[in-house]
């Protein structure tokens, strides 16, 4: 139990918490305790310390409100909610966007995203929304930014941001001060075709215009690819290349700064790989970057055992896959501002925001060879008090308390062991994992996480200990009329907490077997 001392610290922060959300909820005009954003709020904190009726003493009342559920696509959930005045908003993986009501779910409106450009190929959206301004704001697998009206879904406008085809949005858009930013990576790297001349993707940073949706400034992570010789196949080989921009950004409004992670190159070895950039939100110069590999160049392909002569390094261990996909965390501790964020590699780095001198660095999992599956990857959260980190495939997936000054580990709870041993994941032990995909997520006294097991946890932030779980590997009637089924807690973001509701998406790899789509799920009181 904390101390007398430490609890008046701890309301002492989560007042101070409470009062400048506030104030960033009324600078946005938008209601205290909504999600607007897939990171919360700008710093991305990934907190919302508005949040009173889902507490320790009554998280484990929670129950299901609703389920909506998405028809079967073969495309994994991949949009994080947001929630704003009343509704929440989120895609689907069938080419549709939705606003419903966030208390009973009853859809509001629907935007087909096959409307615009349909001979491009199909619109999923691989990102979670932003709402500011009486828009909503999203990207999709095709590389389009669209902007919709928040009230009927009517579009204002729709930009194809991708100068190569194969580029797309997993980074979720953010909104500041007229503008939004977001990142571009590229489903290039997945392909296996011997033949292809890998690759002439570059990874890329927009600034765009929010009323217009005409492009700023973009920054790109690496120079022009150029051919250089051939692959094994005969096939041209270009480098540098990839340095995709999986992750989010977050903003320091206080000094005009976005910092956000990238990946690793699919060829060659140049440019901002495996880095975390600070620049300037007005014209996209660099104030300061941080490259926390060495060389890591990766692709689908180099999961293959006799593609040395595709992915160099592959036999001594240098095929890496240790990628920052993970949002990064704005900060205070120390008397300084610091910028946190994971890497695949199991690392999570920490900077001075100013300068990018290095603060500390914690290691939390150990690498798998060959890839980064072991790592941390989508994002952490800050209440104030601690950060929080939890790791995918590390034998098991474990959440972590840190303390922000020093990256001491204050807690650990391990996915439980028996993760895979009841409800719906215990019939399927060759899929199931103790791994966690999602981004952490808190509110005053909780920590939420989801598992591959396909359990929907909360934690007290303050020990570690399971305070609610809930089995969603199991079929669910939705209120939009369709039966839905349960999965791997879904990643590209986590779980979402707004006005007493716990909203969770359901259905990502490893994925459980079932003839049905999968599913939204609300918890309330």
């Amino acid at each position: 139990m904390p101390s007398r001392q430490g609890k008046r610290r701890l309301v002492a922060t989560v007042s101070i918490a409470v009062l400048l959300a506030a104030g960033a909820a009324s600078a946005q005009g938008r209601q205290l305790g909504d999600w607007p954003t897939w990171q919360a709020d700008k710093s991305g904190s990934r907190f919302n310390a508005a949040e009173h009726v889902i507490n320790p003493r009554t998280a484990g009342n929670l129950k299901l409100k609703w389920a909506f559920a998405f028809p079967k696509t073969g495309f994994p959930l991949k949009s994080q909610p947001a929630v704003a005045d009343g509704d929440i908003f989120f895609g689907g993986p069938d080419g549709k966007f939705y606003a419903a009501d966030a208390k009973t779910g009853a859809t509001k409106w629907t935007f087909d995203l096959g409307s615009v450009d349909p001979g491009r190929g199909p619109g999923v959206v691989t990102d979670g929304p932003a709402v500011a301004r009486g828009k909503v704001f999203f990207g999709d697998m095709r590389g389009y930014l669209y902007a919709v009206e928040q009230r009927t879904g009517k579009l204002v406008w729709a930009k194809n941001t991708e100068p190569h085809r194969a580029g797309m949005h997993t980074s979720s858009p953010i909104f500041h001060d007229g503008r939004i930013y977001l990142g571009a990576s590229s489903g290039e790297m997945l392909s296996t075709d011997r033949k292809y001349p890998c690759c002439t993707f570059r990874g890329h940073v927009d600034s765009i215009d929010a009323e217009t949706g005409e492009l700023v400034w973009r920054y790109f992570t690496v120079p022009e690819p150029q051919a250089n010789g051939t692959w094994p196949s005969g096939a041209t080989k270009y480098e540098p290349s990839g340095a995709g921009v999986w992750s989010s950004p977050v903003i320091d409004e206080r000094t005009g700064t976005l910092y956000i992670g990238t990946g690793q190159n699919y060829s060659g070895s140049a440019g901002d790989f495996d880095s975390l950039l600070a620049l300037d939100t007005r014209t996209g110069a660099v104030r300061w970057k941080q490259q926390v590999t060495k060389s890591d160049t990766w692709r689908v392909l180099c999961g293959f055992p006799d593609a040395e002569g595709y992915c160099p390094g592959l036999k001594d261990g240098h095929a890496l896959d240790y990628d920052i996909g993970a949002t990064p965390t704005i900060f205070r501790a120390g008397g300084r501002t610091l910028v946190g964020v994971g890497q695949k590699s199991g690392v999570y780095h920490v900077f001075d925001a100013r300068t990018g001198e290095v603060a500390w660095r914690r290691q939390l999992s150990e690498p798998m060879p060959g890839g980064g599956l072991s790592g941390i990857q989508w994002g952490s959260s800050f209440d104030g008090e601690r950060l929080y980190v939890a790791t995918y495939f590390a034998k098991p997936g474990t959440v972590f308390a840190l303390d922000p000054a020093t990256g001491d580990i204050r807690w650990q709870t391990p996915n439980p062991a028996d993760g895979c041993q009841w409800g719906g994941a215990a019939a399927h032990p060759e899929i199931c994992v103790l791994a966690h995909t999602p981004a952490v997520t808190t509110s005053p006294g909780l920590l939420y996480e989801g598992s591959n097991d396909g359990k929907m946890r909360i934690y007290s932030s303050r020990t570690g200990e399971v305070l609610w779980q809930f089995d969603t590997v199991r079929d669910f009637p939705g209120v939009n009329g369709l039966t839905g089924h349960g999965s791997s807690i879904s990643g590209n973001g986590g779980a979402v907490v707004a006005h007493g509701m716990l909203y969770v998406q359901a259905g990502y790899w490893p994925t459980y077997p079932s003839e049905h789509g999968n599913v939204l799920l609300a918890f309330g009181m």
